[in-house]
């Protein structure tokens, strides 16, 4: 335990001088809380709704953070760490090269919870957001969420034979969602074809029950979106455990 403590810390102080986590996964949810706060106020997501945009595009913001880490940061990193043969030089040391790729979680997973924590104290502190769902169910949506996301990027990252391959797949699989998904661009804003499109990416149907949590909905308006992120946590996992490359 206290070996993992001490890499945490470590690959945490490393990950915060390349700036990339600290700018896509906790400045930029932020500042998009600032600028939805300041141009719709408290303002009815649409006529006669009973929820404000804000709130309605809470559980959507709070999820940029995974996506950033999860599909984008996480395997770069370990397609890096194979490619300067770090995974395969702690093969003949104590410390498990599993064990390095938990250390890489876990920080993701810390930039995920510190920029959701973040979202929610600036849009209530500023913008009078009150959370209308349960909490609970939100907690537990949104670590479905983040385990279907990182469940991808480990796949990439493990079963991609180099780091160029790695950042092509990562950027190609990252910015469509990040834009598209409804994390940025409100996903009732867009063309009903584009949400068509829209609905075939993983991180749409998360958005989709984060947003269902944190309102209040039924879970059954947002059955097929769980299936779906579980179904796709549930391969990725599979393909990673029988697939990854350590060298």
């Amino acid at each position: 335990m206290k070996t993992f403590s001490t890499m945490v810390k470590t690959e945490l102080k490393l990950s915060l001088r390349g700036m990339d986590m600290f700018i896509f996964a906790l400045c930029m949810p932020v500042v998009l809380v600032i600028i939805l706060g300041i141009i719709y106020g408290n303002r009815p997501a649409f006529d006669g709704a009973e929820y404000t945009f804000l709130e309605q595009s809470f559980g959507a913001v709070s999820t940029i953070a995974i996506c950033a880490g999860g599909v984008m940061g996480l395997p770069l990193v370990i397609s890096d760490y194979r490619n300067k043969k770090i995974l395969k030089r702690f093969k003949v040391t104590p410390i498990s090269p599993a064990l390095i790729l938990a250390v890489q979680v876990t920080i993701y997973m810390l930039y995920s919870v510190v920029s959701l924590i973040l979202v929610y104290a600036v849009a209530s502190l500023f913008f009078q957001f009150q959370f209308a769902g349960s909490l609970l169910q939100f907690l537990a949506s949104y670590l479905l969420v983040m385990l279907s996301m990182f469940s991808l990027g480990m796949m990439v990252g493990g079963v991609s034979p180099d780091i160029k391959t790695a950042s092509v797949i990562a950027s190609v699989l990252y910015f469509p969602m990040l834009i598209f998904s409804g994390a940025t661009l409100p996903y009732e804003v867009m063309p009903s074809a584009l949400q068509k499109v829209a609905d075939f990416m993983p991180l749409t149907q998360g958005i989709k029950l984060l947003k269902a949590t944190s309102l209040g909905l039924p879970a059954t308006d947002v059955l097929f979106s769980i299936i779906v992120i579980a179904f796709i946590a549930a391969i990725c996992i599979g393909i990673s455990i029988r697939f990854f490359k350590w060298e």
